[in-house]
């Protein structure tokens, strides 16, 4: 029993000293998250759109990149885009991206985690992304 205890304070404190030695660079990324949804609005995003599938889904997945933040706000910013005219396949992208994706998080992730892990993650899922967005748009096609 002591020894898990010792374990347990062991980890406890290790878990303590990583969290507050990356406190800093969260504050940074929280902060910068806020500045870009003040300042990338949608109808900003809304000039990029309507181009075309391919492009509307690439100009989405960068957008949703850019501008990461949290789920529940996608929403409301991809419903604003949706009035103004912007496709399926742009917002189906913008969605996973703003959610998956965070180049203005890239810093910190790779500080934390380390450099290749970073890449791996972040080119596997823009793949993914763009996969992904085509096929949801055709299944919600083929569905309604």
């Amino acid at each position: 029993m002591k020894y898990e205890t010792l374990t347990l304070k062991k980890a406890f404190t290790k878990a303590l000293i990583s969290f507050i030695s990356i406190t800093p660079m969260l504050i940074a990324v929280m902060g910068l998250v806020g500045l870009m949804q003040i300042y990338i609005t949608p109808d900003i995003l809304s000039t990029f759109f309507g181009y075309g599938s391919l492009v509307d889904t690439l100009v989405g997945t960068l957008a949703g990149a850019i501008s990461m933040g949290q789920g529940m706000i996608s929403y409301v910013v991809a419903e604003g885009l949706m009035e103004q005219g912007v496709s399926h396949y742009a917002l189906s992208a913008f969605i996973l991206a703003w959610i998956t994706l965070g180049f203005v998080q890239l810093p910190a992730e790779a500080s934390v985690f380390g450099l290749k892990f970073t890449f791996y993650r972040n080119v596997l899922t823009l793949i993914s992304t763009i996969i992904i967005a085509y096929a949801t748009v055709l299944t919600v096609g083929a569905v309604s």
